[in-house]
C-alpha cells in the first residue's frame, strides 16, 4: 500500500469511526478494507444529513437477521445523539408496520439493550421511558376511523380511501396504521418516508415501493435528489440488486410526479 493510499485507509476509519462513535477496525482483509473506504464515502457524501441516513440504516439492519450490524447502529444511533431515545422507539414501532412485528421485536430488544449500555458507560442510570398516554389521536371509534381515511389520502397523495369493513383494511390499515402510527408526534412526517422507503425496498411487495415512492416525491416530503441518495444508501446496507430495483421505480416515479405537477400548474395558471 502506498502512503497516499495509507492516509487515504486512515482518512476512511476516522470518518466512519464519527459514524459510528467506536474506533474502525484496524486490520482488515481486503474485502473489508474496500467496505470501509466505500461506506466512509457514502456517510459522508452531501445528499442526506447523518441523521436522515440513520432512518434509512436502522431498518435495513433491522430486517437483514445480522445481529451485530443491529446493534452497532443502534449503539451509533443513541450514542451520537443523532436520534433521542423516543425517536428511536418511533422507528421500531413504524418499522414493525413496514417490516414485520417478529423482527421489530428483536429490533426492540436491542434498541433496550444499547440504551443502557450507553448509560452504563457514561456511569449514569437509564432515564425512565416516556409515558406513552394520553394518545393524541381520537379514541372514539368512528373519528379514529374518519380520521384514519383522511391521513391514508393525504399521506399517500390520493383521492380515495379503503373500505372500513374488513379486519386489515379497516381496523388495520384504517384504524391503526393511519388513524395513530403515521400520525404520532414522534417522528417528523419526512423521517416516516425514508424508513418506510427503506422497508417497501426489501420487501418483494410491487405495488407498495410504487406508492410510497411516488407519494414521498410527491409531497416533496423527499426531494429528487434525496431519494437518489436514499437509493445509493440502501444499496450500501441491503443490498444493489433490491437497491436497482428501487432507482427505477425512483426514476419512473419521477417522472410521474413531474407530469403530475406540470398538469396541476397549467390548471392553476
Amino acid at each position: 500500500m502506498t502512503t497516499t493510499d495509507a492516509e487515504r485507509r486512515e482518512s476512511a476509519r476516522r470518518r466512519l469511526a464519527e459514524v459510528m462513535t467506536l474506533p474502525a477496525p484496524a486490520d482488515l482483509n481486503p474485502a473489508g478494507a474496500v467496505m470501509l473506504d466505500f461506506l466512509a464515502e457514502v456517510w459522508h457524501r452531501p445528499g442526506l444529513s447523518r441523521r436522515d441516513r440513520r432512518f434509512v440504516t436502522l431498518p435495513c439492519v433491522a430486517a437483514a437477521d445480522a445481529e451485530g450490524p443491529l446493534r452497532d447502529h443502534v449503539y451509533a444511533t443513541l450514542n451520537s445523539g443523532d436520534l433521542t431515545i423516543a425517536e428511536m422507539r418511533e422507528v421500531v414501532l413504524h418499522f414493525a408496520v413496514y417490516g414485520g412485528w417478529p423482527k421489530a421485536s428483536r429490533f426492540n430488544i436491542v434498541v433496550d439493550e444499547q440504551w443502557e449500555r450507553i448509560h452504563r458507560e457514561r456511569g449514569q442510570e437509564t432515564p425512565t421511558p416516556e409515558p406513552l398516554l394520553p394518545l393524541t389521536t381520537p379514541s372514539d371509534p368512528e373519528a379514529r376511523l374518519s380520521v384514519g381515511e383522511q391521513a391514508f389520502k393525504d399521506i399517500n397523495c390520493i383521492p380515495f380511501a379503503p373500505i372500513r369493513d374488513n379486519p386489515y383494511s379497516g381496523a388495520g390499515i384504517l384504524n391503526f396504521v393511519f388513524g395513530e402510527m403515521w400520525l404520532r408526534p414522534g417522528l417528523g412526517m419526512k423521517e416516516r418516508r425514508l424508513v418506510t422507503v427503506a422497508c417497501v425496498a426489501f420487501q418483494d411487495a410491487p405495488i407498495p415501493i410504487l406508492s410510497h415512492v411516488y407519494a414521498a416525491l410527491k409531497s416533496r416530503d423527499v426531494s429528487f435528489d434525496e431519494m437518489d441518495e436514499v437509493a445509493l444508501h440502501f444499496g450500501a446496507y441491503y443490498g444493489w440488486p433490491k437497491a436497482a430495483h428501487l432507482s427505477q421505480v425512483i426514476q419512473e416515479q419521477k417522472q410521474r410526479v413531474t407530469e403530475e405537477w406540470a398538469v396541476e400548474a397549467e390548471a392553476a395558471s
